[in-house]
């Protein structure tokens, strides 16, 4: 088979659309077509049904679409490690993590990778969905429970707990809780219970409610549940991280917390020895030292 017209066929099966497949491509909707077309005639068989709404693969095509999927991850694979060179690290990195962790802890750190390695290109993706490291839907990943594939690399890098936080403002405005029964004259703040998020804090978060509280704010991320703590607009569940960027947020009911949470580190197996993961990987274990040790100093427990 040309591996011309595969290429292209892996475009349209991705995109659902001659049209879409041609704009990624740089190719007519016509040019597009014709290519399948004849890679159809040259199989014999129909690799798409046509409807008003775009392409569905046919069982043959989801088929083709499964090898054509392997051999894009393969090359996409070789690529990387043509492109790490043996002395640099440089190009194209794609990480992964939740809102929290990555616009809280990460996000501000990366300023010393890219002092280390200022030709390295970081795409960061924040979202609480996991992505699929061995489809390569990013390269690494920061999660916040062991991964279960049995296809990835993968390193533990701390634990974390939720806790409770509010402003010295806040708390001297409205008064500093003693018992679980005195959060009733105060504004929690959190995630959603249903919302997607670690089971930790969802259990933490159920567990204050039971107390009745009548003031209730939520969002759907940590990021939001933070800007409002610092607001002074009530008490916060948040991670236990946030406490060294952040040095004026008091702990409240210093007794209540979750469970701990464990922080992984994983990457597919396929990549262990390109450089971009080394380096960042060796980036996040360093700043989590220095974190620990900031914490320590700072009596942080």
């Amino acid at each position: 088979m040309d591996w011309d017209k595969l290429r292209i066929f892996h475009a349209v099966a991705d995109a659902g659309s001659l049209t879409h497949a041609g704009d990624t491509l740089h190719l007519s909707q016509s040019a597009v077509s014709r290519q399948i077309r004849a890679l159809e005639e040259s199989l014999g068989t129909t690799l798409f049904h046509r409807h008003a709404r775009g392409l569905i693969l046919t069982e043959q095509g989801e088929l083709l679409f499964d090898a054509t999927s392997a051999m894009t991850r393969r090359v996409d694979t070789a690529s990387a490690r043509i492109r790490d060179s043996e002395e640099e690290v440089f190009g194209e990195l794609r990480v992964t993590t939740t809102i929290g962790f990555g616009s809280l802890w990460l996000a501000p750190r990366l300023t010393h990778l890219y002092d280390q390695y200022p030709d390295l290109k970081i795409d960061l993706n924040l979202e609480e969905r996991v992505l699929d490291l061995p489809m390569r839907e990013a390269d690494v990943a920061i999660r916040m429970k062991e991964p279960s594939q049995a296809d990835l690399i993968r390193k533990r890098l701390m634990t974390i707990r939720m806790r409770l936080y509010a402003t010295p403002t806040y708390l001297d405005a409205v008064g500093r809780p003693e018992r679980l029964s005195d959060l009733s004259r105060h504004r929690l703040i959190s995630q959603n219970p249903n919302a997607p998020q670690v089971g930790a804090g969802m259990q933490l978060i159920q567990s204050l409610l039971a107390h009745d509280i009548p003031m209730h704010l939520t969002v759907n991320n940590y990021f939001g549940v933070l800007q409002s703590v610092v607001h002074d607009i009530g008490i916060g569940v948040l991670p236990d991280y946030v406490v060294e960027d952040f040095p004026k947020l008091e702990r409240v009911l210093p007794d209540v917390e979750s469970n701990e949470v464990p922080v992984y580190l994983a990457y597919p197996e396929e990549l262990r020895h390109s450089k971009r993961i080394h380096a960042f990987r060796d980036f996040v274990q360093d700043e989590i030292i220095a974190y620990r040790r900031s914490a320590r100093e700072k009596g942080i427990d």
